[in-house]
């Protein structure tokens, strides 16, 4: 059943399902919570009160707001793991990953680990070969025009971002993610997400305190070296406290094309660091 946190500026759509202790998902941008539809079922079979939230201007969360910044994001999760009774393990997909890092920075006494999916933690560093890679040249493109509120340009960039291997469920899904950005106010909300810059989690990476669990798919078209990306978060955290886990043939989207190598890395790092 659908809840409501209110908020600064408007209110953010969750639920929560099972006992134990808790966690907290929270999905990329252009995505509702039904993005971890494989993840849910499986923490909560192993024991775990699992929250999953509509970040601000998707789902069932209010439409407006004044800005779609990772600090602004941080900010309601924050807030929502605070409602709920903390502390938690907070897992962010894409611009959640880099909120995420802003949130167990600024909240060390509510979060006491975090899993970033294929992050935007840290600003971009662009190089001419770059374009070389197909679908990084493709994938920056699609964005672009998602950036000018394209719909068809975001569907044709997820398209991408789920090479090979794609969910059972995927058309139907992909119908659901076009009908809610069709939405009053849902693509202008993407849109500002795609314009923040992930400059302010970048900044906060060398303030977290509790361990980080990096996800990153080999065949993300997001970057050039994901690899390279998910090493880069790492070395920018304090000695110790971050490692980093390779999906081979997953794109961006990790968790929805293998929940279950995802979830396995998940039931371990919460095994570690999720407290009741």
């Amino acid at each position: 059943m659908t809840e409501f946190l209110t908020v600064e500026h408007g209110t953010i759509a969750y639920d929560v399902t099972g006992t134990g202790p808790l966690v907290v998902l929270a999905p990329g941008m252009g995505n509702t919570r039904d993005a971890y539809r494989f993840v849910t079922p499986r923490l909560v079979a192993a024991g775990y009160r699992v929250a999953v939230a509509d970040l601000r201007g998707a789902g069932e969360s209010s439409a407006a707001w004044p800005s779609y910044t990772r600090t602004d994001i941080a900010g309601d999760l924050v807030a929502l793991i605070r409602h709920l009774g903390g502390p938690a393990v907070l897992v962010g997909h894409s611009i959640s990953g880099g909120a995420a890092t802003i949130a167990a920075a600024q909240a060390p006494d509510l979060i006491t680990g975090v899993v970033e999916l294929a992050p935007f933690t840290k600003t971009q560093t662009f190089k001419l070969g770059d374009l070389g890679h197909a679908g990084y040249r493709k994938g920056t493109i699609r964005l672009a025009g998602t950036m000018m509120g394209r719909l068809s340009s975001w569907t044709k960039y997820l398209e991408g971002a789920y090479p090979g291997k794609k969910p059972a469920d995927w058309t139907t899904y992909l119908a659901g993610v076009e009908a809610d950005l069709r939405r009053p106010g849902r693509m202008k909300a993407l849109q500002g997400m795609t314009k923040s810059t992930p400059a302010d989690a970048g900044a906060q990476l060398g303030n977290v305190r509790c361990p980080v669990l990096v996800v990153e798919g080999s065949l993300d078209p997001d970057w050039a070296d994901p690899k390279a990306e998910g090493e880069a978060i790492v070395a920018a955290l304090p000695a110790g406290l971050g490692r980093l886990a390779m999906i081979e043939g997953a794109g961006h989207y990790p968790h929805a094309q293998y929940p279950d190598e995802v979830v396995a890395l998940m039931l371990s790092f919460l095994q570690a660091n999720a407290r009741a």
